[in-house]
């Protein structure tokens, strides 16, 4: 019984570690944000640690107790799955264009008309890749933020997370311009916002 109840945490801790891959440039990244200890005795439960840099990376309902060991409900592991499908579907540019439109509805208000307008300025800007660089400037991802590194206002895995750039984004045309429509404007105007 043992035995059994060993290798199926061992697979259970497999897939999350498999499942945690972020394709990148360089191929799979594993990065270190969560590992699954094993209890010695058979009758505690599996307990999962995070690491406090990734904290902005993983759900706030694993990262809410940093300091000290949790265990892992269903919910919990169900929230990270639908994150995880969310960042996955955002990887292609139909999928970023689905949640940036959605992000514009529930956190900022903005309609069709302006998603009109987010739409001529990511697709002249990167096309909606989340890999997107220029090479001249460094301009990095869907909005071509520059310097690339302004992202990590909203989150440290900016280069590999398009949801991430898209918050960003949305942040910066709502700080800086108002509204999409406006930023489209001043690109049209200089060829950058």
């Amino acid at each position: 019984m043992r035995k059994t109840m060993l290798a199926i945490w061992a697979s259970v801790a497999t897939l999350l570690f498999v499942t945690s891959a972020q394709p990148t440039a360089y191929g799979l990244e594993f990065p270190m944000t969560t590992r699954l200890v094993l209890p010695e005795s058979p009758a505690a439960t599996p307990l999962l640690v995070a690491v406090p840099s990734t904290a902005t990376s993983i759900s706030a309902s694993l990262t809410s107790a940093l300091d000290s060991r949790r265990t892992v409900f269903s919910h919990e592991i169900a929230l990270v799955s639908a994150k995880s499908l969310f960042i996955e579907a955002a990887r292609e540019p139909n999928g970023a264009k689905r949640i940036a439109k959605e992000m514009m509805a529930s956190e900022y208000g903005w309609g069709e008309n302006q998603y009109t307008c987010l739409n001529r300025l990511w697709t002249k800007e990167s096309h909606w890749n989340y890999k997107a660089r220029n090479p001249r400037s460094g301009a990095h991802g869907i909005a071509q933020a520059l310097p690339a590194t302004k992202m990590e206002k909203v989150g440290a895995d900016w280069r590999t997370n398009p949801v991430t750039q898209i918050q960003w984004g949305l942040l910066y045309i709502s700080e800086r311009y108002g509204t999409p429509c406006a930023a489209f404007s001043k690109w049209r105007r200089s060829n950058y916002y």
